[in-house]
């Protein structure tokens, strides 16, 4: 028999930025869609509208603690991404991706629903090898300031393999290199979002070291149709697979661009390095072009340009910009 009923997915992290993202596409697709989130570093308004969309149910819930719901799909997405909300709380932080991995797979296991972890590109730590590719094993400090994040995702990554092979639940793992676009907080402490905003304001560009480190951006209409495709493999993909864009900038690089798009003539102010802080990130993505058919087709200047047209309306409307917000194509 034909089963016609909407998929029922569950979105842990739905009210953050790469979250609500992926709830507008699966609402799109016809999705029942249960957004999962605590609100520690999203927000309702990320959800604003499409709050009133009849497929869409919102629950506060913090996934450290165990959820009895009926699934077909878990995006589990739960825990803080940048490094001012997961230094904050860093032993939440650990508990977010070890406790909250062990209750949603013991979901996924109990319902039979698949269950896609988004990793990070943080499992690399400061990487030996360039680019980075999935058979890598990576180089992280296990004691230092990021190590919450960076073992606390390494770990995550271990039960989703262990319950694959002891309780063949069905795993998908996404290792998400850095990614941007509307929707980002303004005080994350990301790079995209801090230079965007000092750019729009006037103030500094605070750039850490002396600018030479690299990351690849992905803007996130690319991510999400990645993960999109990740989750609708068959039971033979299980990953990891890196999803972002190779392309890679320096941060001067980065501060550069940002300051031409705005029109702003703000100076660069150089900090000390952070601790950890990786000096090279770059995603060999062979593995997602030739099992999904993914690849990214927004490029840096343009997902800018989004991003900027974004964070100036939100300033302006608030009175806090120093320019106007740039005319840019709808995404």
């Amino acid at each position: 028999m034909i089963d016609l009923r909407p998929k029922r997915v569950a979105v842990t992290g739905g009210a953050g930025f790469i979250g609500s993202h992926l709830v507008r596409r699966l609402l799109e697709r016809g999705d029942d869609v249960l957004v999962i989130d605590n609100f520690y570093s999203g927000t309702r308004d990320n959800l604003a509208d499409v709050r009133d969309h009849p497929h869409l149910e919102v629950l506060r819930h913090d996934v450290t603690f165990p959820l009895y719901v009926e699934l077909d799909e878990i995006y589990h997405l739960a825990c803080p991404a940048s490094p001012v909300f997961y230094q904050a709380d860093p032993v939440q932080t650990t508990k977010t991706c070890v406790h909250g991995s062990i209750n949603m797979l013991g979901l996924a296991k109990r319902t039979g629903a698949k269950i896609l972890l988004a990793s990070t590109s943080e499992v690399y730590g400061d990487p030996a090898v360039h680019p980075q590719q999935e058979e890598y094993w990576g180089n992280v400090n296990p004691i230092g300031i990021r190590s919450c994040y960076d073992e606390g995702k390494r770990a995550a990554e271990t039960l989703f393999f262990d319950y694959h092979r002891q309780h063949r639940t069905r795993i998908k793992v996404a290792r998400i290199f850095n990614t941007y676009g509307p929707q980002m907080l303004a005080n994350d402490g990301r790079v995209v979002s801090n230079f965007i905003v000092q750019a729009l304001t006037g103030q500094p560009l605070t750039v850490y070291g002396d600018g030479s480190q690299t990351r690849s951006f992905c803007y996130v209409d690319d991510l999400v149709e990645g993960l999109i495709r990740l989750m609708d493999t068959g039971e033979e993909v299980t990953g990891p697979i890196n999803l972002g864009n190779p392309g890679e900038f320096t941060m001067l690089e980065l501060a550069t661009e940002v300051l031409r798009i705005v029109g702003s003539d703000a100076p660069v102010e150089h900090l000390p390095l952070p601790q950890d802080d990786p000096t090279r990130r770059r995603p060999d993505i062979t593995r997602a072009q030739e099992t999904l058919g993914w690849e990214p087709t927004v490029q840096l200047v343009e997902g800018l340009e989004r991003t900027i047209a974004y964070f100036a309306e939100r300033l302006v409307a608030r009175g806090l910009t120093a320019f106007a917000a740039p005319v840019v194509a709808s995404s």
